[in-house]
């Protein structure tokens, strides 16, 4: 079976999609042999897209994918060229929605596209509110994208989503028929870390060590997350906080916080210690407004429980692997379920437990790419049939 993957960012770079472009491509290619990167040029508009990314990454981030819907009929011609250069049985399509948007097919050929949020989606939920400045100037493009994306999800034969949110969202948005749609959950950007060491315990009177990873601490949560602990401390528990990825403001913990700016994972003594700290922690404490979060199934993979909001598609499941409070749970909320476990450590070694299960059994990569290519396998079957 010969794929062609399709994207506006290469998925050999690891450091687009935070990671998940490169993982999706790595699974796909642990059950497919032939996989072809389709080119991510724009024909003759080729200078445009080569003129945008030299500007500042913000900018990319917002004028790239709208200037792709904008040109999206020349460009779709150098991607229908490259199809019918060679025949494929399958074309991928990861994230970018207007890659697939005015695409003429050459010939047959079965199409799939995963994503963790679509525009419309995450503009009008719970997660794209709690950013909404950021999209004031772009509120005339939305006719445009809110076309452009129920075409192509109409169009596409398997559409994958992470979550049962994304999943439910997109049918009641634009009337998809349920069956086109799966949910296979993503899974941890980071190797499996295994069970070999002892997990820390839980007690009354001992530090309790909650953890924050994130480049960016305000929409991370982190001000919720720091007084929580507050919160603790000022109750007579020892928690102390470790944030990993970014600066905090002044936060009033002192000797309670330490900080990890930047750790670079491709260096050895870097990873050891950024996975040292997911092994050494109780809890991960990340209130943010986000569609999915790699890092709550990276923090599964070390058997580290999850404390978040019930936005998007998180990935953690109340009792299993964390607890998802409410989108306005507060300080107050987050340290009252760390409280409750510290007077009940066997039920938190059993949420531990639980927690790396959900991990061997749905939040892994190997997971996806087994689900995925079952049905692929099928729907592939379907068309010729």
């Amino acid at each position: 079976m010969r794929i062609a993957y399709l994207c506006d960012a290469d998925p050999r770079d690891r450091n687009l999609y935070s990671g998940g472009n490169a993982r999706i491509f790595d699974a796909l290619g642990t059950r497919f042999d032939d996989i072809h990167v389709l080119p991510l040029g724009w024909g003759w508009a080729e200078p445009l897209r080569r003129l945008v990314l030299r500007m500042p990454e913000p900018i990319i981030l917002r004028a790239k994918w709208r200037l792709h819907l904008l040109f999206s009929r020349f460009i779709a011609r150098a991607v229908a060229k490259e199809l019918k250069r060679q025949q494929f049985d399958v074309l991928f399509c990861a994230y970018s929605f207007h890659s697939l948007y005015r695409l003429k097919l050459p010939y047959q050929i079965t199409t799939v596209f995963t994503s963790d949020a679509t525009p419309t989606v995450y503009k009008n939920s719970e997660v794209g509110q709690a950013f909404d400045n950021l999209f004031s100037l772009s509120r005339r493009f939305d006719p445009l994208i809110r076309r452009a994306e129920s075409e192509v999800l109409r169009s596409t034969e398997l559409l994958l989503w992470p979550s049962d949110w994304l999943k439910a969202e997109t049918e009641s948005w634009f009337g998809l028929d349920p069956s086109h749609g799966q949910v296979v959950p993503w899974g941890a950007n980071i190797p499996d870390p295994g069970t070999g060491r002892e997990a820390p315990r839980i007690e009354a009177g001992q530090p309790v060590r909650i953890l924050l990873v994130g480049r960016d601490w305000f929409a991370k949560g982190g001000p919720v997350t720091a007084e929580a602990v507050q919160l603790l401390r000022d109750s007579g528990v020892d928690a102390r906080l470790t944030v990993v990825g970014c600066t905090p403001p002044e936060t009033g913990l002192g000797e309670a916080l330490t900080v990890y700016p930047s750790l670079d994972k491709s260096i050895p003594e870097e990873l050891a210690l950024f996975q040292d700290q997911y092994r050494q922690a109780h809890f991960m404490m990340m209130p943010s407004f986000e569609s999915y979060g790699f890092a709550f199934c990276e923090a599964s993979a070390f058997g580290l429980p999850s404390l978040c909001r019930k936005v998007g598609g998180v990935p953690v499941r109340d009792g299993v692997n964390g607890f998802a409070l409410p989108p306005d749970a507060g300080p107050q909320a987050f340290a009252d379920v760390v409280r409750d476990h510290i007077a009940a450590p066997e039920r938190y070694d059993a949420l531990r437990a639980s927690t790396r299960r959900e991990y061997e059994q749905r939040l892994n990569w190997d997971a996806w790419a087994e689900t995925t290519a079952e049905l692929i396998e099928a729907a592939v079957k379907n068309r010729g049939a």
